[in-house]
């Protein structure tokens, strides 16, 4: 039987797998900005053969990417096991230099076309509606990351608290890596101040609770896929944490989606209205959406230049709506 590979395959990798299994064939397969991805089709020792999909990248940021992805969609097939392919495992590879890391799951074999908005919608509703962490409170028990940057997932018992603090860590990752800005630096600081404990806030006042649901978090159309066999959306490469579910769809206000149509958004609020205050709905979304878009300043360096920029825009819009007006950007 010949065995065809075009990547790399060495003892840690193949024990992954139980013992006596043989591996048919590893080619690359699929894109990914942050690692090398492949199909593996593994001969079984009950002589059955099953496919499954690889994904490994080098060094400490690495293993940081794969372990935080495994723990993230291990977490999201617990509870929505027909919404997510099976994750297998995680490690290392025994070559030392470079250190290299992977992560294995089911393969499903897919179309890369745009997702069935109900059929999206209805599953992701239904992940937000059954799920809650196990202490109740927001934020995740691995380091999970938006692309390759890894995010600030300490537990909190406070909506407000803990996406301050995931919005801060990100906004001065994004200044280490992309230079200063002194008139972004200034509004993220009312933003901080001022607009999160008023908007974000409100949430939590007045008797009003919100939940710690889980959620996929980097949730854009390159991160689904349409089953071949089945028709069913599936979703992918994960950086899930407990969070308020409105947070999810911050992503598809994003003008560099294709899932910012807004046949998406509106799906979605068929399903799970917004939380109270309702008339402010639209003011956390924007909010919400300003995380993804310095995360994504964060990974593309720049060529996010221009994201970066509409995050200073939707930060002065809340800025001059909920404190005091800036100075405007030339």
């Amino acid at each position: 039987m010949r065995t065809t590979v075009d990547l790399l395959i060495d003892d840690n990798l193949v024990a992954a797998f139980p013992k006596g299994s043989k591996i048919l064939s590893a080619n690359r397969h699929g894109n990914s900005a942050w690692a090398t991805t492949a199909r593996i089709v593994v001969l079984l020792p009950d002589g059955t053969e099953s496919m499954y999909f690889l994904k490994c990248a080098e060094n400490d940021a690495g293993r940081v990417m794969m372990e935080g992805e495994f723990i993230a969609m291990s977490e999201l097939h617990m509870w929505m096991p027909h919404f997510v392919p099976k994750p297998h495992s995680c490690g290392k590879y025994r070559i030392e230099d470079p250190e290299k890391y992977f992560f294995l799951s089911e393969y499903i074999d897919k179309n890369n076309s745009m997702p069935n908005p109900d059929d999206l919608c209805k599953k992701l509703a239904e992940l937000h509606s059954i799920s809650i962490s196990r202490n109740g409170q927001f934020g995740f028990h691995a380091t999970t990351c938006l692309g390759r940057q890894p995010q600030k997932v300490g537990w909190e018992k406070n909506w407000t608290v803990f996406f301050t603090k995931l919005l801060k860590h990100v906004t001065v990752a994004d200044f280490d890596i992309n230079g200063p800005w002194k008139e972004l630096q200034m509004i993220e600081q009312q933003i901080f101040d001022i607009v999160i404990p008023l908007l974000i806030g409100n949430l939590e006042k007045d008797g009003r609770t919100i939940k710690p649901c889980l959620i996929h978090n980097d949730l854009w159309e390159g991160n689904t896929g349409t089953s071949n066999s089945n028709g069913k959306v599936y979703v992918f490469d994960s950086a899930a944490i407990y969070a308020h579910n409105e947070m999810e769809i911050g992503h598809w206000r994003c003008h560099y989606n294709k899932i910012h149509n807004e046949v998406y958004t509106k799906t979605y609020l068929k399903e799970i209205k917004p939380s109270e205050p309702e008339d402010e709905w639209d003011d956390r979304n924007r909010m919400y959406s300003i995380y993804y878009k310095i995360a994504y300043s964060c990974n593309q360096k720049a060529k996010g230049k221009a994201v970066r920029q509409d995050a200073y825009n939707d930060m002065y819009y809340l800025v001059d709506k909920y404190a005091t007006s800036p100075k405007p950007l030339d």
